[in-house]
């Protein structure tokens, strides 16, 4: 007798034998390919799709010849004829095993596809989505048979997707009796189960074949902006992101400002809430026209936040997050109803997570980022900075992870900067300046012209040249220092030292000149004292926390740098270490990786394991409190300088020579970071 036919899939490998007449669907969930399909087998929603191969495959030991699988049958002719199936594909539930077959399964018919961001890291997000649809063929109710029909849709669900522990909250049972009516008795199903939890729940119920979609919303609530994603939680697009300003930034730019708006106003802290509950409800109604998509479809939600913006988005009073020992109300992950946190605008019965804090100061954006980034994974000694109003800093490897806060405040994001602006068009990101002329150029949000080509007024005619934001600063910051406007103390010199009248005088000190465009109604551009001071102590609070996860760990240098945030791919790695934001390490060896916060948020959203990770990823970093490391304030006020008053930055030393300029009374640098004597740099 025989051997039945074997059926190989590939990519997987995965391969057995099966009876002649066997659908390919069939073969494939015995093996545990993944091999997608919403409709159990009946052929109408086209997710099961595969590609037979012909031929010799000495690899796999079988030759496949022509009518290894049946014949099209009608359900595929009219597939085909109605949607269309591309050339040489088959649906799996339809073809049936006929003799030994190859079977390629592509990606868009797997469940856990990969979806790859367009970003410094190329990690893919494994599609395993806690909300997922099924359609399923429900028994017609029998009098001889008494039950109900949501009884019957359990069953059903047992017999035809192994699923069970399915409950259902009121609103869909109100919903299912007219949707399995309507559907001839086949509704879709959209099932929603947490990390580490059996049970799942119905969140949408529609008659027949569902094919609007499930969408999800990824969202980094900062302390200044709101970003977010819409998702297709099937495929994992990013249909849309959009962001807006914290409304909160009203009580307060940074989050102690905040804490101490709640302790000496009763009721501010629900006042504060209100504001940013109806901000993220507004931002999904925006993004989801901006999508195209119906917000009524958008079934789950994944919000990463600093603890004070955690507690407050959920109305618990951040009063104790103020004061040692910085107590959290709770540190674990959140599964909630969306419409808790007032997201009315969405699904009624959306779900809710919030990752977990790390510590009282750490909070699930830094998690967020672990999971984005994954220290934890890394070979090499990694530092990531999430550059922010609230910036978290990780240091790690396999070996074990630190994490810590330092409040850097808002000025990286633009505000507390006199020209400062958040990033939009018109907004100036980058800046060079000539350090013989002490001439600027720019270049804007919009247009890939520097301020000195040809035909950079006409194409920026429509946004105009409107402020400065992060990344501009930054860099302004650090060309004024390589160019000698700026001393290592961050004095600005006056037009006598340095040579240039956009060195201008602004009562006692001075400020550098960028852009004036008073003559035809526009903005006077400068960096002024003030602003290098804002951006001193935002560096000093950045590097200080560096360096003591450094001192913990027993290093002086790190092997690699990772800078991170809304901004974190458009800083300048040169800039930054010029600043003295970061520690000193070789320049190719500190890469961005963009907002990994939101990309964490997006991997949370889209792949359910992904939660039960970071939570146990979490209980393992060792948690430093910066206030009150004794520590901390050594390396803030070493950091001051620019770059740094004692360490050398050695590896920075080797592509620049700072020039030895003094403004100060005393006449001489702070020693440090000066290097030699004064040399002209060549751009390449």
């Amino acid at each position: 007798m025989s051997a039945d036919p074997l059926v190989i899939f590939t990519p997987s490998g995965k391969r057995g034998r099966f009876a002649p007449g066997t659908p390919i669907l069939t073969a494939a969930r015995q093996l545990g390919v993944d091999l997608d399909s919403v409709c159990g087998g009946r052929g109408i929603c086209s997710k099961c799709q595969i590609a037979p191969s012909y031929g010799d495959f000495p690899k796999h030991g079988v030759t496949v010849r022509e009518g290894a699988l049946s014949e099209w049958n009608a359900v595929e002719e009219r597939y085909d004829r109605v949607r269309g199936l591309k050339p040489g594909r088959r649906l799996g539930c339809q073809a049936t095993v006929q003799g030994d077959i190859v079977v390629d399964v592509p990606p868009e018919s797997q469940v856990h596809r990969q979806v790859v961001r367009k970003a410094a890291s190329a990690r893919p997000i494994t599609m395993d989505p806690a909300t997922r649809l099924v359609l399923v063929e429900v028994q017609e109710p029998d009098m001889h048979e008494p039950s109900g029909d949501f009884e019957r849709l359990q069953a059903a669900l047992r017999e035809q997707w192994r699923i069970e522990g399915v409950t259902a909250p009121l609103a869909m049972l109100q919903q299912l009796q007219p949707a399995l009516r309507k559907g001839d008795w086949q509704v879709s199903v959209a099932l929603h189960q947490p990390a580490n939890s059996e049970i799942f729940e119905i969140v949408g119920v529609w008659p027949g074949l569902h094919e609007g979609g499930l969408y999800g919303l990824a969202i980094d609530l900062g302390s200044t902006t709101i970003a977010a994603h819409l998702c297709d939680l099937t495929e994992g697009r990013v249909l849309a992101s959009a962001g807006l300003m914290n409304p909160q930034i009203r009580f307060g730019e940074d989050l102690m400002s905040r804490v101490s708006y709640v302790m000496m106003n009763p009721g501010g802290d629900a006042e504060m809430t209100q504001v940013v509950q109806d901000a993220i409800a507004t931002l999904a109604t925006e993004i989801a026209a901006e999508g195209g998509i119906d917000p009524g479809l958008i079934f789950e939600t994944v919000i990463v936040c600093n603890p004070v913006m955690h507690h407050l988005l959920l109305g618990i009073d951040p009063v104790e997050l103020g004061q040692a020992p910085f107590a959290l109300a709770t540190s674990g992950s959140l599964t909630l109803a969306a419409r808790e946190i007032g997201l009315i605008t969405i699904a009624p019965t959306a779900r809710l997570y919030i990752l977990p804090c790390i510590a009282g100061h750490v909070g699930a954006d830094a998690a967020a980022v672990a999971l984005a980034e994954e220290p934890d994974r890394a070979k090499e000694l990694t530092l990531i900075v999430d550059v922010g109003t609230n910036a978290e800093i990780l240091l790690g490897d396999e070996t074990g992870v630190l994490a810590c806060s330092s409040p850097t405040g808002p000025a990286f994001e633009g505000a507390q900067i006199s020209a400062g602006q958040r990033a939009a068009p018109g907004a100036i990101e980058r800046v060079e300046i000539d350090p013989d002329t002490k001439e600027p150029r720019f270049k804007v949000i919009g247009s890939e012209l520097w301020s000195n080509d040809p035909g950079f007024a006409e194409a920026t005619k429509d946004t105009g040249v409107t402020g400065i934001c992060g990344s501009g600063i930054i860099e302004a910051v650090a060309e004024m220092r390589m160019a000698g406007l700026l001393d290592a103390s961050g004095l600005v010199g006056g037009p006598e030292v340095t040579g240039t009248a956009r060195s201008e005088p602004t009562g006692r000190t001075f400020a550098y000149l960028i852009h004036d465009a008073t003559a035809t109604g526009g903005p006077r551009i400068t960096v002024t004292q003030g602003d290098i001071r804002a951006i001193q102590l935002a560096k000093s609070a950045l590097y200080a926390g560096a360096r003591l996860l450094m001192d913990k760990r027993g290093v002086d240098k790190v092997d690699r740098v990772v800078l991170a945030g809304a901004f974190g791919a458009h800083i300048s790695p040169k800039h930054a270490m010029v600043l003295g934001m970061i520690p000193d390490a070789p320049l190719d060896h500190v890469t961005s990786a963009g907002n990994a916060a939101g990309h964490g948020a997006r991997i949370a959203l889209c792949n359910r394991a992904a939660r039960s990770r970071i939570e146990a990823v979490v209980r393992t970093i060792d948690k430093i409190e910066t206030a009150i490391e004794p520590r901390f304030q050594e390396h803030f006020v070493a950091a001051n300088a620019i770059p740094h008053a004692t360490d050398g930055f050695p590896e920075l030393a080797k592509i620049v020579t700072l020039p030895q300029v003094a403004f100060g009374a005393s006449g001489s640098a702070p020693g440090g970071a000066d290097g030699g004597g004064r040399r002209r740099r060549r751009r390449g």
